[in-house]
């Protein structure tokens, strides 16, 4: 919370202070979830962008891991969805799920980080192709980052996070110093991206320390009936 409260105050030293709202959420709670889309709403009266970011790598308990990374983001869909979706009343919006580069690959030593980051493009996919068929108003795509200067890197130190795979810390490690970490700063250039081209949807942004900001090409056409 703390975090959260210094990036309210720095950003209501550059805007009015109206402008922006920090809530602490547990987002594996449902009605805390739910709660502070209703706050946002109350505050600003309507809602464009939802960015669905929260992620940890617990390999111990991989069932939170499951929770957080992918069902949240499930969740936090469908209520940015319910609030801007045209057809309910909405005024359309951008959705941005963040998933990984280990959403596109495997990765060893992480295999349950590397499933709900799988699970994450999957889903935002498949639900774009139904927003664009069912005229949503909404676009929604994924963004894959690798290696980012963040707190979730100091989980590979922990035991408690890595569980079985803790003694393969150093192989990590490894792999972090060959693909390089990026400062978030880069993560919010894509976002942004994102936002202002209105002709993305269902794309899926790779966002690496040797290649910049690039795209996930993909020939298969999406499983889905004709259009009604």
């Amino acid at each position: 919370p703390e975090a959260g409260r210094e990036s309210k105050a720095a950003l209501d030293g550059q805007f009015e202070a109206q402008r922006t709202v920090f809530i602490q959420c547990d987002v594996t709670d449902q009605e805390q979830l739910k709660g502070a889309f209703e706050k946002v709403i109350e505050h600003f009266g309507r809602l464009d962008i939802v960015v669905n970011n929260a992620g940890v790598n617990n390999e111990k308990d991989w069932e939170s891991t499951i929770q957080i990374n992918l069902t949240s983001v499930i969740r936090g869909t469908y209520l940015g969805l319910e609030y801007m979706r045209k057809g309910n009343g909405g005024d359309g919006g951008v959705i941005i799920n963040i998933s990984s580069l280990a959403g596109l690959m495997p990765a060893a030593f992480q295999p349950v980080y590397c499933a709900t980051k799988h699970g994450v493009i999957g889903f935002t996919r498949s639900i774009a192709v139904t927003a664009s068929m069912e005229n949503y108003g909404v676009r929604l795509n994924t963004i894959c980052p690798g290696f980012v200067n963040t707190p979730i890197l100091q989980s590979i130190d922990k035991e408690e996070n890595m569980g079985q795979y803790y003694s393969y810390k150093d192989e990590i490690k490894n792999m972090m110093q060959f693909y390089g970490v990026m400062d978030p700063s880069l993560i919010a250039e894509g976002l942004i991206t994102i936002i202002e081209d209105d002709t993305l949807n269902g794309e899926v942004m790779k966002i690496t320390a040797s290649q910049g900001i690039h795209f996930q090409q993909y020939n298969q056409l999406p499983l889905s009936p004709s259009k009604r």
